[in-house]
């Protein structure tokens, strides 16, 4: 790394830099407990709304990496942190999982298909009918339309899955109302990310898998950026785009000795 911006932080992505389907990328462990005995701040980032943190923590330490609850940092969380701030207090109906719910419940926000503040659309594996024609019928009555994260699909061992994008598209093709996405590649969520960590943008490193949300967030956050090729951009991916990482590195496991 450049010696006038010296490394003081670190952010990764999970999915595609610490795990793939469930499994450990090598190399992955041995990074995370560098950064955990050297006490280098870092947090884990994912926007996946589905899980808690705490849920989060299970997973990981199942493929042998030892995440502390704390230093994790998903889209609903990101998400439940802009509402608070502006509006605290407030009421939503949300298109989620436990991840979303536990978020807002814990700002202290109401739960209700009542008139909501907000309509909140995450993660889930289970969409139901019902619910998304609710959230249609509230957006269209003048609920405010937010969603945790604009992507349109996500990984399984099965193939791709329709995730946020693809259904908060559909609300917005029904109501003719965009949403406001929270999570990456908003630098919203990497700066609530950094006020988290206290650390600052010019001495924090983005580390992800994927050239239209991490590399991309991280750079618009002011961050130092790396891709990892063990997800879903792939080397020759790169040059299509009019960005670049600061740096491209095979896995994770590259930059352990820099840790």
């Amino acid at each position: 790394m450049s010696e006038t911006r010296p490394v003081e932080a670190w952010m990764t992505d999970m999915d595609g830099v610490l795990m793939h389907e469930g499994r450990l990328i090598p190399g992955a462990d041995a990074f995370v407990s560098r950064l955990r005995e050297s006490a280098t701040p870092f947090l884990v980032l994912t926007n996946n709304s589905i899980h808690t943190p705490r849920d989060l923590r299970f997973r990981l330490l199942r493929t042998g990496i030892d995440v502390p609850e704390e230093a994790i940092w998903t889209s609903a969380l990101a998400t439940a942190s802009f509402l608070e701030g502006q509006r605290p207090a407030g009421t939503a109906f949300v298109v989620g999982e436990a991840g979303l719910t536990t978020a807002l419940h814990e700002i202290g926000y109401v739960l209700t298909d009542r008139d909501p503040d907000y309509v909140v659309l995450g993660e889930t594996r289970t969409y139901s009918f019902e619910a998304v024609t609710t959230a249609i019928r509230l957006v269209a009555a003048g609920a405010r339309f937010v969603a945790t994260n604009p992507d349109p699909t996500g990984p399984s061992a099965e193939g791709p899955l329709p995730a946020t994008g693809a259904v908060a598209a559909l609300v917005s093709k029904a109501t003719g109302v965009q949403p406001y996405f929270v999570g990456k590649p908003n630098p919203l969520m990497m700066r609530a990310a950094l006020n988290r960590l206290g650390a600052h943008s010019e001495t924090t490193v983005m580390v992800g898998d994927r050239m239209d949300t991490d590399v991309v967030a991280g750079l618009e956050a002011g961050m130092q950026t790396v891709l990892v090729l063990t997800g879903i951009t792939q080397a020759v991916d790169v040059e299509r785009f009019p960005y670049r990482p600061g740096r491209v590195v095979d896995s994770i496991a590259d930059l352990v000795h820099e840790v």
